[in-house]
């Protein structure tokens, strides 16, 4: 029986994959438009904004625009975005481009979509990520973030989370839990934008010109909401 149903749902799935693919891909550009427009919306929203200290104090901060959720019972999660880190002296780096995948078990149905940001507080997330490759929860402890105007709200549990992750979907902002979803580096997006043979590391450290201006008003809206 089970067998049968989970030959079901992966061939559900299966059907449901490429309009999830489809609506996922977006140009480099288009994509960091999205990016721009999410990390806006999120923080003029009334008193469900992420709380400003936390930012503030964020070592690293990424946005995937309409991640799609796929499945039925067993299913998938894919989305494209941007991730910048803080460097030294406390700005902003350029940032690079990143994809977000997992799978999930449950009573699910159908495609959705919805806006992620995540929050790294410690540098060992982000040290991971420059690698190519960063697991939530396995790299680093992973907690949904708290709401609100100020960070008084967050539970033990969430103050010793490495990394806060946020969700919004059909207007509602919210903590959202992300285990085992793998963040990984976008080469392909990367050469698009900064040219062939630029590594993540060169990046976030500064070594890339000739910016695009979407590009740019990413980082640039960052060091808005981020300024102490």
């Amino acid at each position: 029986m089970f067998k049968a149903l989970r030959r079901c749902s992966l061939i559900a799935l299966a059907l449901l994959l490429p309009s999830m693919a489809a609506h996922a891909e977006d140009p480099p550009l288009v994509r960091a438009q999205n990016a721009v427009r999410v990390l806006h919306e999120v923080m003029q929203a009334p008193d469900k904004a992420i709380p400003k200290e936390l930012l503030e104090n964020a070592k690293a901060i990424a946005v995937i625009p309409d991640m799609v959720k796929a499945g039925f019972i067993f299913g998938g999660r894919r989305g494209e975005g941007l991730i910048s880190v803080r460097s030294p002296d406390g700005t902003w780096s350029n940032p690079s481009f990143i994809t977000l995948t997992g799978g999930s078990v449950g009573f699910q149905a159908g495609v959705s979509s919805t806006d992620v940001v995540l929050v790294f507080r410690t540098r060992r997330g982000v040290d991971s990520i420059v690698n190519g490759k960063f697991t939530v929860g396995a790299d680093a402890a992973a907690a949904a973030g708290p709401v609100g105007r100020t960070a008084s709200a967050a539970t033990d549990a969430q103050m010793k989370a490495e990394i806060y992750s946020y969700s919004r979907s059909r207007g509602l902002f919210a903590g959202v839990a992300l285990d085992g979803s793998v963040l990984r580096i976008d080469y392909d997006a990367n050469e698009a934008i900064y040219g062939p043979g630029i590594t993540p590391r060169r990046i976030f450290e500064g070594g890339v010109s000739n910016v695009p201006g979407p590009v740019v008003d990413f980082r640039d809206q960052l060091e808005e909401y981020t300024a102490r």
